[in-house]
């Protein structure tokens, strides 16, 4: 007769969700449209709330390296999970971003923006090489999620960040790393809408495979709209930029109404999960995920309008975000609803122990 044993219980450090990075990410995004919008204070709270997940985020995700190794590499090379952790280079980009718009920080947004590129080799490359050659291959279903798509938000973050330190850091190798990122991000965001199309449309979709994450089909080319059209803002600096205008506004036209083509099928989707199957709202990092295209939309948007001077959309950037803050308010809502839970179970366990 055999005795089950319980699998030792992991902590919650071994088990950090590896996107949790998507909240610098909404948050940081938030803070720039904030202060586009010229909001007074707004964008400095959501800075220092940016910048203080940033570093919570950077020690602990050190810490699970260090002190759960296998299961940190184990996640970094699965097909489900791998991608999730360049939300690291989008949230390093992003918060470089903010740095620059919101205090004019400009030293530490080229500082991040090193950072991102290392990020970026390391990490895209550790997860692409593990699921290209690893034997034991999941189905399409079971491997590919909303998550894939950061292969795109991670690559143009590196050229929205590069495009707008571009005035500061004028040169000719930096304008077409740029470019060149701006265009790979396009052609990463094709491969994978290509595959989470297929999904989509001729394998039965559950509920509970129709998570946030897949809002992350529109973040990516808002994302995509932004780098381009922090390029085409910088090209005053750039011969090779100012060559390219009439390109690169195209690509901006077609990123800004992809973007827009997705959002109701995000929305029907997100009905279709909660009301129509009922599964219930409750707290996950994932949720992140779906406030950052929120943003990101909106933060696109206003400076696509300014570039292309498109007056026309002069609303739109502003309800965009009183949507994305709304979201962001209700997210971050459940996530300190979440600590204080914990917080309170733990008491409550340790009183137990003490009584024993």
């Amino acid at each position: 007769m055999s005795a089950s044993v319980d699998a030792p219980k992991l902590s919650p450090i071994a088990t950090l969700f590896p996107g949790y990075f998507a909240l610098v990410m909404a948050t940081g995004i938030i803070a720039v449209g904030a202060s586009q919008q010229k909001i007074v204070w707004l964008p400095e709270a959501l800075y220092a709330i940016a910048a203080a997940a940033y570093i919570t985020l950077t020690i602990l995700t050190i810490i699970r390296v260090a002190v759960h190794n296998r299961v940190f590499a184990t996640d970094l090379t699965s097909h489900a999970k791998g991608f999730a952790f360049l939300t690291t280079v989008a949230a390093t980009n992003v918060l470089g971003s903010a740095s620059a718009v919101v205090h004019g920080w400009w030293d530490l947004a080229w500082i991040l923006w090193w950072v991102s590129l290392a990020l970026w080799a390391v990490l895209l490359y550790s997860t692409l090489i593990a699921v290209v050659l690893r034997g034991d291959k999941p189905r399409l279903g079971a491997g590919i999620n909303g998550t894939w798509f950061l292969l795109t938000v991670s690559t143009e973050s590196i050229a929205a960040l590069g495009a707008l330190l571009l005035p500061e850091h004028p040169s000719d190798l930096l304008a077409f790393t740029c470019i060149a990122m701006f265009l790979l991000g396009i052609v990463l965001y094709l491969i994978v809408m290509t595959m989470v199309f297929l999904r989509w449309t001729f394998q039965e979709l559950e509920p509970t495979e129709a998570d946030p994450p897949a809002w992350i089909a529109a973040g990516a080319v808002a994302i995509t709209v932004l780098a381009g059209s922090n390029l085409l803002g910088s090209a005053i600096v750039s011969p090779r930029l100012t060559r390219l205008a009439p390109v690169l506004e195209a690509f901006v036209t077609l990123a800004w109404v992809t973007a827009t083509f997705w959002f109701p099928l995000m929305v029907a989707i997100g009905v279709w999960r909660h009301i129509v199957r009922r599964i219930p709202i409750r707290y996950h990092p994932s949720y992140w995920a779906l406030v950052f295209p929120l943003g990101m939309y909106g933060a696109a948007t206003f400076k696509m309008r300014a570039t292309l001077e498109l007056a026309f959309l002069d609303a739109l950037p502003k309800v965009t975000l009183a949507v994305a803050l709304a979201a962001w308010a209700l997210t971050f809502a459940g996530l300190a609803h979440l600590g204080a839970t914990t917080a309170t179970r733990s008491r409550t366990r340790q009183r137990t122990t003490r009584s024993i």
